[in-house]
């Protein structure tokens, strides 16, 4: 037996002996230990005999190892040079002789900071909008407070008088500067042969002097001093003058007036929420436009001010509450408020008159995502490791005998820890330069990985060392704290305890993936509810065509051509997009007005055959046809305003707008002018004798080509210096909630991304306790058990986890959700098939991922398992 290479001691344990011992001991101590060696096989067996054996060894030369603590042999420092290569040199080869685990946990921990890197560069990227003025501080919007008749405020905007600005200014001494600014135009310029359409605005005077918009030409005091000014950004100015000085020389603009360049502006940063390649002058404008600073009833642009540096913000809201009131006394409705400019972005929704929300609330949720993912590859760490414990006890047990303390190994699992989130990290960069163009297109962005910025490596190293941190302390303390005695004499076994927090960590997982999971779809679901919802009007085959140069005058002829070619049913023009419907007035008189009917109504102006084309139904009366001359002078009203009105029969009231008096011919049904996050308010529609704005044509249902063809074709022999563009009304319904969209495709893709790391570490999970089960499922098999009953006992085990975690998710998801959807007036309800649909998703996925481990382990042959015992 003594010959025999497996019945033999431990040579490991002789080896020991050997290094340790004195020369003139060894003999006489060996040959003890080998004599009581071989009376333990005959009463214990083999196995028992060499755990025993290597425990007597170690006991033996435990003082000896003692002694390298002492002052003879001073310690070796925790963190010496030669200490942390031997941490690096230890843990490489730990990673390379358990393939599986190293894969799993380096390839979760690499989606884990992909996610969390990624989402770190969009919310940077979200929330340096308007940073980027060098005023900052001193920048507010003005915001207009519609009050109801309790005294709450139900409704804030940033509409405001064109007026406004030059008052505010000229009346409140802690005003410094103020401007209007227009929203956005889309004017055609042309420069010799040169012409296209160009996006800009028009603001007032003190503009340039407020922002940060940098003017490479130009002096931004006097940039607007003389009329028909035009400042335009560098790439106008390449685009349309090369290298040639642009100061002085002559734009036209929709081929009708000639504007001079008077200065030249840097390209606008990409994290500005106001963009535009060209400005013109508000107080020009506003000489040949009279109706924009006509009154203080009126809200149409948005009004900027910068406070002096030694204004109080509390102060000047005082002073500007009642301002509209104060130089209108028909105006009760309305106060004022300021809100910093900075903020705008992130917060667009208002409460009682307090900006509480808007996009700042996906930036804290994909915030609180990054961190769940990040934790779920992290706990894939911590579960594999101490389901790993059993396998690497020994290791410890034997390090800690021999004198190693417990700094030392936890050193040296941190070490491990640290070099597989280095190999993760820098596989995770790798990845996230592959997914940005993606992510961009999907998000709209241009963001980049600055990885020259040492900002962006601090950043970067931070999250290392958090991520090595979260996955490596836990198992790092936990294993270096094994009592080398139980582990050495073979009766160590992991605490109860630790099983339990095993199972605990899988629950937390499976929790955060089902909410992500439910949150996708319940995203999806409101998404789909606002495209298949009945606004009130068509979107389908639906298109608007922009009313510019000879267009607007030769309507009529471009309308009958049209409607000849059999594939248009109607055509009219409107003053604005009827889902995005942005002018209203509170300046509206009827007879029956009481003094306390105070309330702003929108506006939009249009044409013959308006219902029709846009297929709105008509509750009562008619819309304008040229049947009637007397429509020109008619007004059609939604349900709303005649209910605001307090107009029971509406049809034949007499309305004054603007001094432009008529009846009402109509009653519209209610649609939706803005998105379904605002409730439908008031709308009159009057008569536009000058079509301006936008065509609307509605197209036969399959002869979309055909119809655009002729179109174009008409549209080029009235119009040939314009360009032919159009949008489909389906589309511009769509871009109002881009924000809610892009939100859907990355709460998607994050809930995939959770669940897919999740699976990784049950996976692993599941490989191990087959593992260690092995000598249990033959003993199984050999007494008859099935394939069906071992594979349905290893996975009952996760599925009751899973199971948990979803009776745990189900809650939280719908609490978090339903805070989601108050944001919306009009919402789908949350169906109780999307807890129940998120539920089988995550028992099939989990039944799939441990299925395959249970199967291979159940289908493996009991002689390999059993014939070592």
């Amino acid at each position: 037996m003594k010959n025999s290479r497996n019945a033999g001691p431990p040579r490991l344990a002789d080896r020991l002996l050997e290094f340790f011992c004195a020369p003139h001991l060894l003999e006489e101590v060996q040959g003890d230990l080998h004599e009581r060696y071989v009376r333990d096989v005959t009463r214990m067996g083999i196995a028992k005999a060499k755990r025993t054996y290597t425990y007597n060894v170690l006991s033996f030369l435990r003082p000896f190892a003692l002694k390298r603590r002492s002052s003879e042999y001073p310690p070796i420092p925790l963190f010496s040079v030669d200490m942390l290569r031997n941490y690096i040199k230890i843990a490489w080869r730990n990673l390379a002789n358990n393939k599986a685990f190293s894969f799993i946990n380096i390839v979760g921990l690499s989606l884990g900071m992909v996610c969390s890197l990624i989402i770190y560069l969009w919310v940077q990227d979200e929330r340096k909008y308007d940073k980027f003025h060098a005023n900052g501080d001193r920048l507010y919007r003005v915001i207009v407070n519609s009050i109801e008749k309790t005294g709450e405020i139900s409704n804030s905007f940033e509409n405001s008088p064109g007026v406004l600005s030059g008052i505010l200014k000229k009346e409140i001494p802690e005003i410094s500067h103020a401007a209007t600014i227009t929203w956005e135009n889309k004017d055609r310029m042309r420069v010799g042969t040169k012409a296209t359409n160009e996006k800009g605005r028009i603001v007032g005077a003190d503009f340039f002097e407020m922002f940060s918009f940098p003017l490479l030409k130009g002096n931004p005091r006097t940039i607007f001093a003389a009329p028909n000014s035009l400042v335009i950004s560098q790439r106008l100015a390449n685009k349309y003058f090369g290298f040639a000085d642009p100061i002085g020389k002559l734009i036209r603009l929709n081929e009708k007036d000639d504007y001079v360049v008077s200065g030249v502006f840097a390209t606008v940063p990409a994290n500005s929420s106001i963009k535009f390649d060209y400005v013109r002058s508000f107080e020009s404008f506003a000489k040949n436009n009279p109706w924009i600073v006509d009154g203080w009833s009126d809200f149409g642009p948005s009004t900027v001010v910068m406070l002096r540096s030694d204004a109080s913000l509390e102060k000047v809201n005082a002073k500007i509450r009642r301002f509209l009131t104060q130089h209108d006394k028909t105006v009760t409705d309305k106060t004022l408020s300021l809100q910093p400019y900075r903020d705008q972005y992130l917060y667009s929704r208002f409460e009682n008159g307090i900006p509480v929300g808007g996009r700042i609330e996906y930036v804290r949720l994909f915030s609180v995502v990054a961190l769940f993912v990040l934790l779920i590859a992290c706990i894939n760490f911590v579960n594999l490791a101490t389901a790993r414990s059993v396998k690497r006890a020994k290791e410890i047990g034997i390090r800690k005998v021999v004198g190693a303390a417990k700094a030392y190994l936890v050193g040296q699992f941190m070490g491990e820890s640290l070099l597989m989130t280095l190999i993760a990290a820098s596989l995770s960069i790798l990845l996230s330069f592959l997914l940005l163009p993606t992510f961009n297109s999907i998000t709209g962005k241009t963001i980049e990985i600055p990885l020259d910025t040492p900002a962006f490596v601090g950043k970067l190293t931070i999250l290392v060392t958090i991520t090595t941190l979260l996955s490596g302390i836990y198992p790092a303390l936990f294993l270096s704290s094994f009592n080398p005695v139980n582990v050495l004499k073979g009766s160590f076994s992991t605490k109860p305890g630790i099983a339990t927090f095993r199972k605990g960590l899988v629950v937390f997982q499976f929790t955060l993936s089902l909410a992500l999971i439910i949150g996708a779809l319940v995203v999806y679901q409101q998404m789909n509810y606002i495209q298949t919802k009945n606004i009130g009007l068509s979107r389908e085959n639906v298109l608007y065509i922009k009313l510019e140069g000879e267009l607007g005058k030769k309507y009529e002829s471009f309308k009958q051509t049209v409607l000849q070619s059999n594939t248009i049913e109607h055509i009219t023009t409107i003053n604005t997009i009827p889902t995005d419907v942005g002018n209203a007035t509170s300046d509206l008189i009827w007879t029956t007005k009481k003094p306390t009917d105070k309330f702003s109504i929108w506006l939009m102006g249009a044409s013959y055959d308006f219902a029709k084309t846009l297929n709105i139904k008509l509750k009562e009366g008619r819309s304008f046809s040229p049947a009637f001359r007397t429509d020109t002078a008619g007004f059609l009203l939604n349900e709303v305003a005649a209910e605001r009105m307090h107009l029971k029969n509406p049809i034949g009231q007499p309305i004054d707008l603007w001094g432009k008096k008529g009846t009402v011919i109509g009653l519209m049904k209610n649609f939706h002018m803005q998105s379904l996050h605002r409730t439908i308010e008031p709308l009159i529609v009057y008569f536009e004798p000058q079509p301006r704005g936008n065509i609307v044509a509605r197209i036969q249902a399959g002869k979309t080509q055909q119809a655009l063809l002729i179109l174009q074709k008409a549209h080029k022999e009235i119009n040939p210096a314009y360009p032919f563009s159009y949008e489909f009304a389906d589309d511009a319904f769509r871009q109002q909630y881009k924000s809610e969209t892009i939100i859907r495709e990355l709460a998607t893709c994050f809930a995939v991304l959770a669940i897919l790391i999740s699976c990784l570490g049950l996976f692993g999970l599941a490989a191990f306790t087959a593992e260690q089960r092995t000598k249990e499922i033959g003993v199984r098999k050999v007494l008859g058990a099935s394939v069906s009953s071992i594979i349905t006992l290893l996975s009952t085990d996760f599925l009751k986890l899973v199971l948990l975690a979803i009776v745990i998710a189900s809650p939280i998801a719908w609490w978090i959700m339903d805070k989601w959807l108050q944001d919306f007036a009009y919402k789908t309800e949350l169906s109780w098939w999307i807890f129940a649909l998120s539920g089988l998703l995550a028992v099939g996925i989990a039944l799939l991922t441990v299925s395959f481990q249970s199967v291979k382990a159940a289908l493996t042959n009991p002689v390999k398992s059993l014939r070592s015992e």
